[in-house]
């Protein structure tokens, strides 16, 4: 089972692969994944009925006990075989459906078959909060197909309108999850209902997974989702809107109900909702002249019918139940398949348009018949077999009494009739010779011959309704182990319920027959008043409802975003700020004792050092040039390192300094495009509030530091780090040991975030285009590029020279003319070159780079590490792009910063997951050992590999920021440079 379960995510990749070669035969390739599904759920069958259930678990999450566990009982193999089996005729139906079209195939029916595996592991996990996980991957599917005419508003709305429903219940439904989970102590489904723990604490926790079960099958007053949900594609209406997704909700049911049925909320809830759903879905139905939506609200009544049944939770109404749920799903399958094929030949399913139909595709009229006597409850469909089940378990519960069971009964025969009623109408809309308003029969709409194909997947739906219900007593034999499960509530009976097609003459035959009657009155009066032609019965939908608050909820947003995003930096930073001083002044304040031990100094350069802090510090906030405050905030950066240096912590001195390094290389790069003087536009505001609130910052940072420092009662967990980095991580160097392995999790994090900073910087910078244009240009320059060799030879030791056609190497020819250090020296201006710098960079660049692998390698046992030797690196792209410009940069630079950024990341993560297929935890590190003739005895540990993602991102960090803030920052000042130049001759003419 767990196979088959990572085989439909293996296999939504590879349709997406096969889409573009095979076109709507890709379908046939997706219909063998729930095909296997459906062979093996048939070869378990017999161990199933027999209480042998299969059942196969992986450990997950160890300390909440959580399990990637399947388990196939009686129910779950029920649910498995209508999933995977109408999934795969479905895939094929989607074959002839599709046929002639090409776009977004591969989208469709990659996210179909991911559909069709979270639908399999749903009903079938064992875990409770991995049902949660399924269930929110199966609302997210059916966003992705519900809108895949992605073009058309309707689609867009009904989309997100089904996400946004059945996503509410799921949260809901989470919360009663947990509760549920942590009264039991456990996680297991099986386990929870084995204990059935109760109180009100239990009682609360149905009633959210009560909201979730009802949202996700449509029942009132969720249900307005479903019949907006037909603007999908008919072929997901099929699956998912009659067969898998809106069946989540009643397998929640039909889980809970054998053991809750009985609790306070349990019935109340589910019976009440249920026969109003019924009753209004039927009324509406009967209204609707779209083949399509009169079924959408037929399939909202039916869920309605069905919830009312096996949420019962007898045992009679289980077996009934869980039929008439398979019943459900191959006639309401059929019936939505029928109307693809119509829409597909004719491009219309208004029923005022279609007239005749019948008799020109008789085959498909058949079909339908079927599937429709089956909704009606006609014999001798399985439909039929369900309902007199139903009926039969509902009399005996009222005749005992149950008031509950007595208004079930009731709303369920009145919901039978409508039933029936929009039963007739869909056959009569469909395939009836029409009349005009003289009597006079309309012409016949004119019907292409769809493919046998076409017919091939309704025509094995319906005669599997059909032939279900003639061999039912062997349905009943193969369901009733999952009835049985509910003689806790209702002990079984000497002479047990069972399904037959005949019962004999008795109360639920008549029952039948009166909604038979009762529902063909219904359809004449509908017709013969108008009832079905009429406008809005109530001023106001569920769906006008659901808008309503949509956009309450958007007005509300854009009032609140008006008035606390303003567009003020200095407002958004004083938030934050003020938020800082009283939250944690008012925890300073609060607590009841306060420990403080500060030691006047621990080193006397300390004495030395903070003053000159202090003093730069002050001197930044006086400062009227935006470069002298950031070279004297830097101050404070140096003096750090200073303080971190006689502390004895080298490795983060060395960090400091190359942070502040490329700091201040950043904030350079940026404040080319600001005015050199703060406040020469506008001035600061309110100073003095501006200095209180700093003020006030930082006497709560410096409280809240000693304070924390000197509360501690116990010795730090960083006293056994130094053994640890060594026995465990083969190295001394503990910092670098422990960002690599020891707190390796949070480093990826760490990771992560530069990554997002580098693109969120890229992308504010770059006006239209984000790719990376650097190697491309320089191709253009003599020498330039990777595939001219006259740079490459000259950056191994030759001079080259500057010549009227570009660059080339020194020679005794060219001994007169002026030489070229860089290639990106000749693009820059004359004034802006330095040939000095030019030699300096040439001469220091690959020996900088040097050190840069040297503090990589070096670092997992003396100072350095990836990160270090990153930023090392990266100043020595920034020492070339500061000597050559930006072209120089595109020569230097080994690759584009994204391919840096993703190796970098792809390493670590790598690294992370490796161990993970040795049965190891992640992060495991391996160490390699050898005894080498001259080297001698040589170590490698595997966590060095992680280090070499952390030295990749960093360069590619640092290469990204200069490509935004430096090359591109360039390009764009070149640009509106040239455009005053051209503009201003114009305007002085024009003058």
């Amino acid at each position: 089972m767990l196979t088959l379960l990572l085989s439909f995510a293996a296999g939504s990749l590879l349709l997406a692969l096969l889409a573009k070669p095979l076109g709507a035969r890709v379908f046939y390739v997706g219909a063998l994944f729930p095909l296997a599904a459906l062979v093996h759920a048939v070869w378990m069958g017999g161990r199933v009925v027999q209480g042998d259930i299969p059942f196969a678990a992986y450990e997950w999450i160890r300390p909440l006990g959580i399990e990637i566990s399947m388990r196939m009982d009686t129910l779950g193999w029920v649910m498995a075989l209508v999933v995977s089996g109408v999934g795969a005729l479905v895939m094929i139906y989607c074959r002839w459906y599709f046929r002639g079209k090409t776009e977004g195939l591969g989208r469709f029916s990659s996210v179909l078959l991911a559909f069709a595996g979270a639908m399999y592991g749903l009903v079938l996990t064992d875990d409770i909060v991995m049902l949660v996980m399924f269930w929110e991957m199966t609302s997210i599917l059916s966003y992705l197909l519900i809108g895949h005419y992605h073009l058309r508003a309707g689609s867009r709305r009904a989309a997100l309108q089904a996400l946004l429903v059945t996503t509410l219940g799921g949260l809901v439904m989470l919360i009663g999850v947990v509760i549920l989970a942590a009264t039991a102590d456990t996680t297991s489904l099986s386990k929870i209902l084995e204990l059935a723990p109760s109180g009100p604490l239990v009682n609360v926790a149905l009633v959210l997974l009560l909201v979730g079960a009802l949202s996700k099958s449509a029942i009132f007053p969720f249900h307005f989702w479903l019949p907006g949900a037909m603007a999908a594609p008919t072929p997901v209406s099929a699956y998912l809107h009659a067969a898998a997704m809106v069946k989540a909700g009643i397998y929640l049911l039909a889980r809970f109900a054998p053991v809750y049925a009985d609790a306070d909320p349990w019935r109340p809830v589910i019976i009440t909702l249920g026969v109003f759903t019924m009753l209004l879905g039927g009324v509406q139905a009967l209204r609707e002249s779209d083949l399509k939506r009169i079924l959408a609200f037929g399939t909202v009544s039916q869920l309605g019918f069905i919830s009312v049944v096996i949420g019962y939770g007898t045992r009679d109404a289980a077996l009934a139940g869980l039929a008439l749920l398979l019943a459900h799903a191959l006639f309401k399958s059929t019936l939505f398949l029928v109307v693809g094929v119509i829409d597909r030949q004719l491009n219309t399913r208004d029923i005022d348009e279609l007239s005749g139909v019948g008799r020109q595709a008789p085959v498909m009229a058949v079909i339908s018949a079927v599937a429709v006597a089956s909704m009606a409850g006609l014999p001798p469909t399985l439909g039929f077999v369900a309902k007199e089940g139903a009926l039969t378990a509902l009399l005996d519960a009222s005749g005992a009494g149950d008031g509950w069971a007595l208004a079930a009964l009731v709303g369920i025969v009145a919901g039978s009739m409508l039933t029936v009623a929009y039963g007739a109408r869909f056959l009569w809309g469909a395939f009836w010779t029409k009349r005009d308003r003289t009597g006079a029969e309309r012409p016949r709409t004119a019907w292409p011959d769809p493919p046998i194909g076409f017919l091939g997947v309704p025509l094995v739906l319906a005669a599997g309704g059909l032939a279900a219900g003639l061999v039912a007593p062997m349905l009943d034999t193969l369901i009733a182990p999952y009835a049985d499960t509910a003689a806790a509530i209702t002990p079984v009976a000497e002479h047990p319920a069972h399904l037959a097609l005949w019962h004999g003459l008795g109360p639920a035959l008549l029952l039948s027959v009166v909604t038979l009657a009762g529902g063909a009155t219904l359809f004449w009066l509908a017709r013969a008043t108008g009832f079905d032609m009429t406008g809005r019965v109530l001023p106001f939908t569920a769906a006008d409802a659901y808008y309503a608050i949509t956009r309450g909820v958007d007005r509300a947003s854009v009032a609140v975003t008006t008035l606390t995003q303003r567009g003020s930096l200095p407002i958004y930073v004083a938030t934050i700020f003020i938020v800082l001083v009283v939250g944690e002044g008012v925890a300073l304040l609060a607590a009841p004792d306060w420990r403080i031990a500060l030691d006047a100094w621990q080193d006397p350069v300390q004495l030395a050092v903070a003053p000159i802090m202090i003093a730069a510090a002050v001197i930044a906030v006086r400062a009227r040039k935006r470069y002298t405050s950031v070279v004297l905030v830097a101050v404070t950066g140096l003096g750090m390192i200073t303080l971190f240096a006689v502390i004895g912590a080298p490795d983060l001195a060395l960090t400091q300094v190359l942070v502040e390094t490329v700091t201040l290389v950043a904030f350079a790069l940026v404040l080319r495009r600001l005015p050199s003087r703060m406040g020469a536009h506008n001035g600061t505001a309110a100073p003095v509030l501006r200095a209180i609130l700093a003020g006030a910052v930082g006497l709560t940072m410096a409280a809240l530091v000693v304070i924390a420092s000197s509360a501690r009662i116990h010795s730090p967990v960083s006293e056994g780090w130094e053994q640890l980095a060594y026995e465990i991580g083969h190295g001394k160097n503990v910092v670098n040991v422990a960002l690599v392995d020891l707190r390796g999790w949070d480093t990826m994090g760490e990771l992560s975030v530069l990554i997002l900073a580098a693109t969120g910087v890229a992308s504010l910078v770059f006006v239209t285009d984000r790719s990376d244009t650097l190697q491309r240009l320089t191709r253009g320059l003599p020498g330039g590029g990777r595939q001219s060799r006259a740079p490459r030879l000259g950056a191994a030791g030759k001079h080259l020279v500057e010549t009227t056609g570009g660059i080339e190497v020194h020679s005794a020819a060219t001994d007169e003319r002026p030489r070229a250090w860089l290639v990106g020296g000749q693009k820059m201006s004359a004034e802006s070159r330095s040939i000095v710098l030019e030699v300096i960079v040439r001469i220091l660049f690959h020996t900088i780079i040097v050190v840069s692998i040297y503090l990589l390698f070096a670092g997992h046992n003396l100072p350095g590490g990836g990160f270090a030797g990153g930023l090392v690196a990266g100043m020595a792209l920034v020492m070339r792009y500061v000597a050559g410009g930006r072209y120089e940069l595109g020569v230097a630079a080994p690759t584009d910063a994204g391919w840096l950024l993703g190796t970098g990341m792809l390493l670590a993560v790598g690294t992370t997951l490796v161990p993970l297929f040795f049965g190891l935890d992640p992060l495991t590190r391996a160490v390699f050992e050898a005894d080498l003739a001259i080297v001698g005895h040589v170590e490698f540990v595997t966590s060095t590999i992680f280090d070499v993602g952390v030295y990749l991102v960093v360069i590619g960090l640092v290469l990204d920021v200069l490509r935004s803030l430096g090359a591109e920052v360039d390009r764009q000042m070149k640009g509106s440079e040239a455009t005053w130049r051209v503009s201003a001759p114009r305007e002085e003419e024009a003058r």
